[in-house]
């Protein structure tokens, strides 16, 4: 089958490979209709993840067909159309049952490596490196999906594509980071990123009942797309001085709630600050550029929620634990559990109160694939999110 390859730092290839086999009695194949690019596969394109092979498939975000079902997955069947949550769960540990999917205790095989680095192991998760299991992802034509009891999500047909595989992660990502800020009425909410899940949080605060909210990006035609899909106001920080802006906007108490959407490889306007910290990452030294992560903290009104959902893989440098502590800031994070969000917002897109994919601008083959993980890391071509026919 075809599948797309990491070749090394800013390199992939679509590649042949053998088709994935039933290994366990709880796995099931599918089929692959339609995968997507995520902004965190721009990490591991860049080589900023470790524990990345050349060969591996990339893709943590597919939808498609069930063509082979385990002995002991009952809730599927042969000809399901589904869409796949990208961290792999097993249902029954601690974790899995409190809901909390994305740190499942028994799904990733390197769970060691990742308890060196971590302190203890995330969840499994398709197509991210050997730290999260090693798993094959979801750009390619077929996939193994272990837990198929678990995770995957039947769609029905007056669902399209388009907006069915943006449930795997970018939509419930951006919810989860609207919900964690425990939004009330009259609330105003800043997002730092217009990317899919930073545009998909705007949008998910909004249906959460946030008074305001204040989208903050660089890119005129991302920050358009805020202001047309989540009644946002905008900052483009190459020309205003953001902490300034939020603080003229709010009368000077600060946003009640500040969500970083953008993660490790954030970018700044001011060129010493971007070079140090640029610097560091490059040789290694800092894993993450967190401009956006501490601009939120100093941004937040003392008392309010910082809520992380941008993906950060180490170590950070000059973190402003004292605004933190001395503040009364409350902060939440995690890699999304996106199994608890699949049905209610799958609900949402039926009801029509939303559709994701506004988010998606490139629709590519997957023999095309190159091609859009270099428009998408370039933002080409008003390049929001690119999504692979198969």
């Amino acid at each position: 089958m075809k599948a797309t390859a990491w070749m090394g730092r800013d390199s992939v290839k679509v590649v042949d490979v053998p088709e994935p086999k039933i290994m366990s009695p709880r796995d099931a194949i599918v089929k692959i209709s339609t995968t997507a690019i995520c902004g965190s596969d721009l990490h591991l394109y860049h080589g900023y993840l470790p524990a990345m092979r050349k060969g591996d498939i990339l893709g943590h975000e597919f939808l498609g067909e069930v063509v082979e079902v385990g002995p002991e997955v009952g809730n599927l069947k042969v000809g399901d159309r589904v869409v796949v949550p990208f961290p792999i769960a097993c249902g029954r540990c601690r974790s899995c049952r409190q809901g909390l999917f994305s740190v499942c205790e028994n799904s990733n095989p390197n769970a060691g490596f990742a308890e060196k680095l971590l302190g203890h192991s995330l969840a499994g998760i398709f197509g991210y490196s050997h730290l999260t299991g090693g798993y094959a992802g979801g750009q390619a034509e077929y996939a193994r999906v272990p837990f198929a009891d678990v995770g995957p999500l039947k769609v029905p047909d007056d669902v399209p594509d388009d907006q069915a595989v943006l449930l795997a992660d970018v939509f419930p990502t951006g919810y989860m980071g609207a919900e964690m800020c425990d939004i009330q009425p009259g609330d105003v909410v800043a997002v730092w990123g217009a990317g899919p899940v930073g545009l998909l949080a705007a949008a998910s605060a909004r249906l959460l009942g946030a008074d305001r909210v204040i989208v903050i990006d660089r890119y005129p035609y991302r920050l358009r797309l805020a202001e047309q899909h989540a009644g946002a106001e905008v900052l483009n920080y190459e020309q205003v001085d953001v902490l300034d802006a939020l603080n003229e906007l709010t009368a000077g108490r600060g946003p009640d709630a500040c969500i970083d959407a953008v993660g490790l490889e954030s970018h700044h306007d001011n060129p010493a600050l971007y070079a140090y910290d640029r610097t560091k990452q490059a040789v290694r030294v800092e894993t993450e550029r967190p401009f956006a992560l501490r601009q939120a903290i100093l941004a937040c009104r003392s008392g309010g929620v910082v809520s992380v959902v941008g993906a950060y893989g180490g170590f950070v440098d000059k973190f402003p634990m004292g605004a933190l502590m001395n503040r009364s800031l409350i902060m939440r994070t995690g890699q999304c559990h996106v199994q608890r969000y699949t049905r209610p917002l799958l609900e949402r897109i039926r009801r029509g109160e939303i559709d994701p994919s506004f988010v998606i601008s490139h629709r590519l083959p997957l023999k095309d694939a190159p091609k859009g993980y270099k428009i998408f890391q370039k933002k080409q071509d008003d390049c929001t999110k690119v999504v692979l026919k198969v």
